[in-house]
Order: structure tokens, then C-alpha cells, then sequence
């Protein structure tokens, strides 16, 4: 398991038993840390999903606070690590979404225009480091839709957006646990529009397979994966 991962679970159990109860205040972050025998940067990332996911509430200038909500409803927001975790089918969505975008690239850049080109890189130019994983996720969401929407196939654009709103808690861990996740996936985002501006279906099919895959890569990778400590 990830060291991230790790105190995630060390915090939800400090919540089931009672010591952090909704609307208490976490510990400063060193004290926590040592307490949870973890280093200050596994912490920091796992407040940071744990806001993510509604479980904390991070007051700038104030504090961090476990949210007010009722057990069952905190429960069922710390299934979002869980579900992931435990859950391989999201793998076999992943496969299957490397089948048919890749496709749908190789479709769409025989019908593309400038406008269409241009809606692509605005989409992208929307996006920096200074966003959101969320705001990350929901340009990934609409970046992929207009490329299959481009494909001219609606049984096909059916099918992958079934696929993709499975696939959103992957995509949202991603960004909070992987270096680099935002840089990585606006370049790749960029270099698939560059080849559907020049209208290449085999260049962009290829990319679009090694941008699938790299999320599919990390998805097997990732609960073994241990990030250095400080």
C-alpha cells in the first residue's frame, strides 16, 4: 500500500474510534505525523484527498477540520479509497476504453475543423497548475467528449461515455497521488490535437493509446507504489 494510502486509513480509523469526531480539528500537522509514525509529506497528501473527497475541511489561516457530517455519510465518502482499491473492474473499463478511443481519434481526425481544433486547445489552454484536481478531471472529461463527439459516431460516443463516467475516481486519485499529473496529461492532451490538425488517424490513434495507457500503467502500479519519505 502507498504511504499515502496509509494515512488516509491511520486517519479514518482515528475517526471510526471516536478520537476525531465531526467538527473536530486535526492535530498540527508535525504532531499528527509523528503520532501516525508518518512523514509530513504523506500527510499533507492525504489531507489534501481527504478534502478532496469531503472527509476534511482545510480553513486557510485556521485549521483543518473533519467535516460535519453524519457517520453513515462520512463512511460512505471514505469508500471513494476502498472501492478503489479493491475494485478491479476498474482496470478492465481502462482496457476497454483503450480499444475504442483510440478509434475514436483516428475517426475524428479525418473530420476535423478549425473550429473543432480550436474548441481542443482553448479546453486546454483553460487548464494550469494552479487548478484543481477536479477542474483537472472535468477538462479531461471534456477533452475526450469532444474528440469522440468529433468521430461523427453516435453508438460509439455512447458507449465510451458510459465507459468514462466510471472512471472519474481513477482519474481524480491520479491527479492527487501521481507527480506531474497535470503537466503530463496537457502535453499528451496537446500532442493528440496536434496530430488531429494534420489530419494523421494512425498518429493520433497511437497517442491516444499511449495516453490511455500511461493512466492504465499507474493504475497497476499504484497500490504497491511507495513514495520517498522526507
Amino acid at each position: 500500500m502507498a504511504v499515502t494510502d496509509e494515512a488516509i486509513l491511520k486517519i479514518k480509523d482515528m475517526i471510526l474510534r471516536g478520537e476525531l469526531a465531526p467538527g473536530d480539528r486535526l492535530p498540527p500537522e508535525k504532531e499528527l505525523s509523528e503520532r501516525l509514525g508518518l512523514s509530513r509529506s504523506s500527510m499533507r497528501e492525504a489531507v489534501k484527498a481527504l478534502e478532496v473527497i469531503r472527509v476534511l475541511d482545510v480553513r486557510r489561516g485556521d485549521g483543518t477540520y473533519v467535516t460535519s457530517l453524519e457517520p453513515r455519510l462520512l463512511l460512505e465518502a471514505m469508500s471513494f479509497v476502498v472501492d478503489l482499491h479493491d475494485d478491479d473492474s476498474i482496470l478492465d473499463l481502462f482496457a476497454v476504453r483503450r480499444i475504442l478511443e483510440p478509434a475514436a481519434a483516428s475517426l475524428a481526425a479525418g473530420r476535423m475543423d478549425g473550429e473543432r481544433i480550436e474548441l481542443l486547445r482553448r479546453q486546454i489552454a483553460g487548464i494550469d497548475g494552479s487548478d484543481s484536481v477536479e477542474d483537472l478531471v472535468a477538462h479531461d472529461l471534456e477533452f475526450h467528449a469532444a474528440i469522440v463527439d468529433a468521430a461523427g459516431n453516435s453508438y460509439l460516443s455512447t458507449l465510451i461515455e458510459s465507459l468514462s463516467g466510471h472512471t472519474i475516481r481513477a482519474r481524480v486519485w491520479r491527479g492527487l497521488t501521481q507527480d506531474n499529473a497535470v503537466a503530463r496529461t496537457l502535453s499528451e492532451h496537446a500532442a493528440i490535437v496536434d496530430a488531429l490538425e494534420i489530419g494523421d488517424a494512425k498518429l493520433a490513434e497511437a497517442l491516444m493509446i499511449a495516453h490511455i495507457s500511461g493512466v492504465e500503467r499507474w493504475l497497476r502500479q499504484w497500490s504497491v507504489r511507495v513514495p520517498a519519505d522526507d
